[in-house]
């Protein structure tokens, strides 16, 4: 989670093989769970929004294949940075 706004941008080119300009919300989250980084082209300039949990961890949607990405709804990503726990329900 020591990636700020050139490193999250490196990640989304080169590892998710995605353009970071494409209008999508890419999400990075630690080890742990416990930390969020969202990053966000918006047409004029990057945005790069932390959240970090003092208690609990984001319920972090397991992918089908080992490290694959992930496409979610906005929906989905709301329920996600809001804290409710997908396994749950």
């Amino acid at each position: 989670m020591r990636k700020q706004c050139n490193g999250l941008w490196a990640a989304a080119q080169e590892k998710l093989h995605e353009d970071p300009k494409s209008g999508a919300v890419f999400c990075f989250i630690n080890q742990s769970r416990t930390r969020l980084k969202l990053l966000y082209w918006d047409g004029t300039g990057v945005w790069v929004l932390a959240k970090r949990l003092e208690q609990g961890r984001f319920s972090w949607p397991e992918p089908s294949e080992a490290k694959a990405k992930l496409a979610l709804t906005p929906e989905a990503l709301a329920l996600l940075v809001g804290g409710v726990d997908f396994k749950r329900g």
